[in-house]
């Protein structure tokens, strides 16, 4: 596509039209805002900007942003009946980024409320579809962004992962999505969930279109103090050097229940073509898995119920009215809050009470280390790990909201590197019996996006995609 608009033989103005007639014409309710005349404005001066040759890396192409990253003068909901008329006063510097190279956002994209959720069914604007079959779930939190792109509604989305929000739902839609080291990217402008564990990441169709978002969005932010002052490279060009003489490493407790045998089977067979094209596969363990999901929801729901404080209608959030004070934060967040977050708010502030904080949140943090030393270990061995993303493709609309248990577990294995702060991306590796999208995870050292996507373009070559 960027070629053809180099070339001039399509405009942006064309091609951002017939995004938002895709958009206004789909069943999925994948955006939360669109505004076309904003994103024309914008195809309009990027036209003249590649009349003139002076056109971004970026230029002309569609781009959807999850609706808890800030796009200066454009509401930032969380998909939340809190924030429903928040409009954000500057933008977050990934979208700054985009915009720097002449990406055009037509939009905010629907996801689970503040981000806390697995299948894209807890937003105040109703549930996301699944493009694939509408009575099935698109995965969580990143819902709609990752729809959108399924969909070929934008050319690629931004999503935020906290324990696999960008992955999880890149494999249900078979889509990329890719989750970067913990502080490769800034989080300035995302509104917080679990701090020590947000990244946002880009879902795209292909590998090569991730580098590219990848390479556009990373670098140092003087605004965040955990951004990495690190370099960024020319990861399209790493992919160019195949996994020949590559050490592959297949941890034998993701190869287990609950993944289903349709999805071991399907990274199995993925595996066997990876050792074809020059790649070496290792039996290694990593013995503390078992514990990783436990230990992010204490983690991430003290971090939550922390980081949601501030939304008790005086600092931030919409306010109900009540008789004093006290009745209206009660008010205020008994009608502001959907149900999940409120179970993760009170989950939270019983981690952190003063008589259960050593049995939970710092055990959890000890465990946090543990698994951190696993993954150590194991990159002795190897220069990367391959597993499943989810243990099972995407379920049906309602089947898991009864029970959050099981809801939880959809997470199961990507929680380990947001832990762990590793990078990490979920990559399509085929199909069930319903024709439902499989998704491989690559999980990396840290900072080394390169090899992690270098192994993801192979397992595109081995699908036949060129």
């Amino acid at each position: 596509m960027r070629s053809l608009l180099l070339r001039r033989e399509v405009s942006c103005v064309e091609v951002v039209g017939a995004c938002l007639q895709r958009i206004a014409q789909s069943p999925l309710n994948a955006f939360v805002s669109v505004c076309p005349e904003r994103a024309l404005r914008q195809a309009c001066a990027v036209d003249e900007r590649i009349a003139r040759h002076r056109a971004g890396m970026l230029a002309g192409l569609a781009i959807g942003v999850k609706d808890n990253i800030n796009v200066r003068g454009w509401k930032t909901t969380c998909a939340s009946r809190h924030l429903a008329d928040y409009v954000a006063p500057f933008h977050a510097t990934a979208v700054r980024r985009l915009l720097r190279q002449d990406a055009i956002v037509l939009g905010k994209t629907n996801m689970d409320e503040f981000a806390m959720g697995s299948s894209g069914e807890s937003s105040h604007f109703g549930p996301t579809r699944n493009p694939h079959c509408l009575e099935r779930v698109p995965g969580g939190s990143s819902s709609g962004s990752a729809a959108a792109v399924a969909a070929r509604e934008v050319w690629a989305a931004l999503g935020s992962d906290t324990g696999g929000s960008v992955r999880q739902p890149a494999s249900f839609c078979g889509v990329v999505g890719l989750k970067p080291t913990y502080g490769r990217v800034s989080r300035y402008g995302l509104v917080a969930f679990g701090s020590s564990l947000d990244q946002i990441g880009p879902l795209t169709l292909s590998v090569q279109d991730c580098a590219l978002v990848l390479q556009v969005i990373a670098g140092h932010d003087p605004h965040e103090a955990t951004s990495s002052r690190l370099p960024v490279l020319d990861w399209q060009r790493e992919l160019d050097r195949g996994i020949s003489g590559l050490r592959l490493g297949r941890p034998a407790e993701y190869f287990q229940p609950p993944a289903s045998a349709e999805v071991r089977d399907a990274v199995d067979a993925t595996l066997a073509q990876l050792v074809g094209a020059g790649a070496g596969v290792e039996e290694i363990s990593l013995p503390h898995t078992d514990y990783a999901v436990a230990t992010y929801y204490v983690t991430c729901t003290a971090e939550a119920s922390s980081n949601l404080a501030r939304f008790d209608g005086m600092r931030y959030g919409a306010r109900s009215a009540a008789n004093d004070l006290d009745e209206t934060y009660v008010a205020t967040r008994t009608l502001g809050f959907g149900p999940e977050v409120k179970r993760r708010i009170l989950l939270g502030c019983f981690v952190l009470s003063a008589g259960h904080y050593q049995a939970y949140y710092d055990k959890a943090q000890r465990v946090r280390t543990l698994i951190a030393q696993d993954f150590a270990r194991a990159f002795e061995k190897v220069d990367c790990l391959v597993t499943p993303t989810a243990p099972t493709t995407a379920f049906r609309m309602g089947k898991r909201t009864v029970n959050p248990l099981t809801m939880y577990l959809s997470d199961v294995y990507t929680v380990s590197a947001s832990l762990c702060g590793l990078p990490a991306i979920s990559v399509p590796c085929g199909r069930d019996a319903n024709g439902l999208p499989i998704g491989l995870q690559v999980i990396g050292k840290p900072f080394d996006e390169g090899t992690v996507l270098r192994v993801a373009r192979a397992v595109e070559i081995a699908r036949g995609q060129r």
